[in-house]
């Protein structure tokens, strides 16, 4: 990793690195997804393979907050059926990262946020469906399962950016929102703790980017607790119409930089 580029960031650079961490907290307690924000303001201000592993940790505070909040909704039987899928993933997504550079993953990144940004347009057309969770259990729902997964794990390990495929993978699937966001809470800690030594042994975390998480992960908090206070009050069509906005022009920023 380019350490030296953590310590020669501007004051208006980590104030954007500070609002990133903010919206992750935000994300994981109300509007899962909108993380991907955050993903293109990491790659904006750090080199794009850095970006990855400082957001990583950022990420999981995340999800501990998560998890505290909705830890009673998750549904198991669900979440075991995409584990194998999403460890296959991440394995691909490891080996991606061996040999792409910083221009290549950069690109990648931007092309992943774009697709991402269709992804969550088709979601929200397909929201409605009526299908329960335990549907995983027939051979389409495997199949479904399966698809979703690996590239829910190729997409988180590349560009931490497994969001929205496993937020349209759970609504399909006929989550209601406790359900959801318990469900996805428990998937993400244990998807991204699980990335943690594929990160260290790529380089992407190191002491220089913990010690920069340190100073981001405080401004996670806050993002938490007023996701948790708007869950149920905020005008999400709204909202995610704005995510959906901000990630393609982030992803265009990337493809274009």
């Amino acid at each position: 990793m380019n350490t030296m580029t953590l310590w020669h960031i501007t004051g208006w650079e980590f104030a954007a690195l500070a609002f990133a961490a903010l919206l992750v907290g935000f994300s994981k307690t109300a509007v899962s997804g909108a993380n991907t924000v955050s993903l293109a303001v990491f790659a904006a201000v750090l080199p794009a393979r850095a970006s990855t592993g400082v957001l990583l940790p950022i990420l999981i505070a995340g999800d501990l907050l998560a998890v505290a909040t909705y830890r009673r909704h998750a549904h198991w039987p669900t979440l075991w059926r995409l584990f194998p899928a999403v460890a296959a993933g991440v394995v691909v997504g490891t080996v991606f990262l061996l040999w792409a550079d910083d221009a290549v993953v950069r690109t990648s990144i931007g092309a992943i946020l774009l697709l991402m940004a269709a992804v969550t347009v088709w979601r929200r057309r397909t929201a409605d469906q009526d299908e329960e969770p335990d549907s995983v259990t027939t051979r389409s729902g495997r199949i479904k399962a399966r698809s979703y997964g690996v590239l829910g794990g190729f997409t988180t390990m590349v560009a931490n950016a497994g969001g929205p495929v496993m937020s349209m993978y759970l609504l399909s699937a006929g989550f209601r929102k406790l359900g959801f966001l318990g469900t996805s809470a428990f998937f993400f800690l244990i998807v991204n703790v699980s990335k943690l030594p594929f990160s260290a042994g790529l380089g992407l975390i190191d002491g220089r980017s913990l010690l920069l998480d340190l100073a981001l992960v405080a401004f996670v908090v806050p993002g938490a607790l007023f996701g948790k206070w708007a869950v149920h009050r905020i005008n999400q069509r709204l909202f995610e119409q704005l995510v959906i906005a901000a990630t393609v022009v982030g992803g265009l920023q990337l493809l274009l930089r």
